[in-house]
């Protein structure tokens, strides 16, 4: 069963925008929070960024930090990704995950997933 849903990704060039989205499309907790990953070809998911049920808190890989914005609408769980400034190095596919029950930095602490959306940054 699919229980999120990434849409958003494309291809940009270096310096231009995307703004990532995922929503549910089955049943997850409906208080939880929510989290971006990405996998670079041939290389380990890592962590970009994570937010509080309540968007109280949010936390971004260094890489990342101040060109991403993570928000989020609790109303439907529905969580974004605002990436400015892009870099080559930001290439990757993207995906969404909710729920973790441990270290957000972990990818094996969350419990749901999307398929992925891929991101291409050209210069």
């Amino acid at each position: 069963q699919v229980q999120l849903v990434e849409s958003g990704g494309g291809s940009v060039q270096v310096g231009g925008a995307l703004r990532l989205s995922c929503a549910p499309s089955g049943r997850i907790p409906s208080r939880t929070p929510m989290g971006w990953f990405r996998q670079p070809p041939g290389k380990e998911r890592e962590f970009v960024a994570a937010i509080s049920s309540s968007a109280a808190n949010t936390f971004y890989a260094a890489s990342v930090k101040g060109r991403f914005t993570i928000s989020r609408d609790d109303a439907t769980n529905t969580v974004y990704l605002q990436m400015n400034g892009l870099k080559p190095e930001d290439t990757a596919v993207y995906y969404c995950a909710a729920d973790p029950e441990g270290n957000y930095y972990n990818p094996a602490d969350w419990g749901y997933w999307g398929q992925g959306t891929q991101v291409t940054v050209s210069s």
